[in-house]
């Protein structure tokens, strides 16, 4: 599958039960960030299990761009020369960042205390993501962004030749905000703070301890101050990436959706900071037992065995929503085979992903026979128990790998198929999710009328 070109159509059927391991790939959020720190790293950084999905590769992309010496050793191994904290180069070309936001901010804030100049672009869904809400920051250090209306890309970044540190207070919870804001940091003087009103992913925290930075968080409540002292000289590391937490809501979700499954999912991490779909599914009612908790990579680490099980429906509170922002979309196909609503509130951050992910949720659902009820920041889905619902129609996915993986989730437990009208975003994020699923029985098939 592609993300990119061609549209890749494709259908999911009421499925036999799910059984087997799910061998989901590496974490996409740790994978971003051991490349980029590797590149501001001195030496030589060996990364095991790095996702090697589009956005990633992007990613790798941009660090050899910038002057990192980047070369793949073979499936997920792959080592990272860098070139110390403010020692990237002028890039010769436009930097695309394909359909990833995580990677473009990232980058942006990696580069902004550097004197050089950089241009990125994206695909469609990527230059319609508004790119002030890192910009704005990065001009606290003296950084420039010149872009289209609203700061979206193409936009040009010119980094400050005399950077200043920064104290800043994020807005809404964003860990790519909070994460851009810190790579600045590594290459001004003195001390930059980022204060968070609630926590998001740490992985940049953990990572930038695990390459020798002097960083501190301070946590009152969910409010937390994250202090960075500048211009280290990072340490190169050897990383083991845990599998993606995100990327296992699907091959959960599928299985607690349809009738007699049992699934294996190994290695996945559990971080904290995004662990709260585990959480939210055992409160309705989920048979999951977390087997052989370990560390992997400085992250917690288990094996997940799930079991088909009768849901009901809750409320998320608003504060968990930091920690599984990008699950809400699968959270909500699985809503529909609950009894009874399932409310997700403090959720309006999902409107400027990929997608709306809360308007393409809430039509696509309604096309499925599901009543939905949506506002700014809530989505409310109207669960119809594990036998009612309907399904039977074409969804749009709108560019956004998740929302094209949450309806053939739904289509394999739905009563007539589920069309998804382009698939090939998936490869932005699980590029063998169509073999994965097929490998545990279920009932996907590519669709070209």
């Amino acid at each position: 599958m592609s993300g990119h070109g061609t549209p890749l159509p494709m259908t999911a059927r009421k499925s036999p039960p799910l059984k087997g391991v799910a061998e989901v790939p590496g974490d996409k959020s740790v994978s971003h960030r051991a490349l980029i720190l590797g590149a501001l790293a001195v030496g030589e950084t060996r990364v095991t299990g790095l996702l090697e999905g589009e956005d990633v590769l992007d990613t790798a992309k941009a660090m050899r761009a910038l002057g990192a010496d980047v070369a793949r050793q073979g499936p997920g191994e792959w080592s990272v020369h860098g070139v110390g904290t403010g020692g990237f180069a002028e890039p010769d070309n436009v930097i695309d960042c394909g359909n990833s936001g995580t990677g473009v901010r990232l980058i942006m804030g990696a580069m902004a205390t550097s004197p050089i100049t950089a241009t990125f672009t994206g695909d469609a869904s990527l230059r319609k993501r508004p790119m002030g809400r890192v910009t704005d920051p990065l001009a606290l250090f003296g950084a420039e962004a010149r872009g289209r209306k609203g700061g979206r890309l193409p936009l040009t970044l010119t980094g400050a030749a005399d950077p200043v540190p920064v104290t800043y207070e994020v807005p809404v919870p964003s860990a790519q905000v909070k994460s851009a804001v810190l790579l600045a940091g590594l290459n001004a003087p003195g001390q930059t703070v980022v204060i968070e009103r609630e926590a998001t992913r740490d992985h940049t925290e953990r990572m930038l301890r695990g390459f020798g930075a002097e960083l501190s968080v301070e946590e009152d409540g969910p409010r937390r101050v994250i202090t960075l002292t500048g211009q280290p000289e990072l340490v190169a590391q050897t990383l083991a990436v845990p599998r993606d937490p995100s990327s296992a809501a699907f091959p959960v979700c599928a299985a607690l959706i349809v009738p007699g499954s049992e699934v294996l999912v190994p290695g996945i991490g559990l971080n904290a900071t995004r662990a709260g779909l585990f959480t939210t599914l055992l409160e309705m009612g989920a048979d999951i037992t977390f087997e052989n908790r370990r560390e992997e990579g400085g992250e917690p680490v288990a094996d997940l065995r799930v079991r088909h099980s009768p849901l009901t429906g809750v409320e998320v509170p608003p504060e968990r929503a930091a920690s599984m922002i990008d699950e809400f979309p699968v959270l909500s196909a699985l809503a529909a085979f609950a009894e009874g609503p399932t409310v997700m509130r403090g959720v309006k951050e999902l409107r400027v992903k990929e997608s709306d992910r809360i308007d393409a949720m809430a039509r696509g659902l309604e096309a499925c026979g599901i009543t939905v009820e949506e506002e700014e920041d809530m989505l409310t889905v109207h669960g119809r128990g594990p036998d009612g619902v309907p399904g039977g129609a074409t969804v749009a996915s709108h560019l956004d790998h998740r929302i094209a993986m949450s309806f053939l989730c739904l289509g394999l437990g739905a009563q007539s198929p589920v069309r998804v009208d382009d698939a090939s975003p998936i490869a932005t994020s699980f590029p063998a999710f169509e073999a994965l699923i097929g490998g545990l029985g279920g009932a996907l098939s590519r669709s070209n009328s």
